[in-house]
């Protein structure tokens, strides 16, 4: 049972692009691995952008400065 952990931060995926993301992912293991679609488990967690660090400071910082 592969199990997928897709973590993004919440700047505003729609419900469509993270069910894009749960089908591609799943049918991806689905014709590499030759994994079964209906015991692939995929998560998608959505984390604050204060709570995600690129080079020693906050998404949230790095987004002010247009980066």
């Amino acid at each position: 049972m592969p199990y997928v952990n897709i973590k993004i931060t919440n700047e505003g995926a729609t419900k469509e692009q993270k069910r894009l993301l749960i089908e591609g992912v799943t049918n991806l293991l689905k014709d590499v691995l030759n994994k079964n679609p209906l015991t692939t488990v995929v998560v998608i967690d959505e984390v604050e952008t204060d709570n995600w660090g690129i080079g020693g400071e906050s998404i949230t910082e790095r987004r002010k400065r247009g980066e």
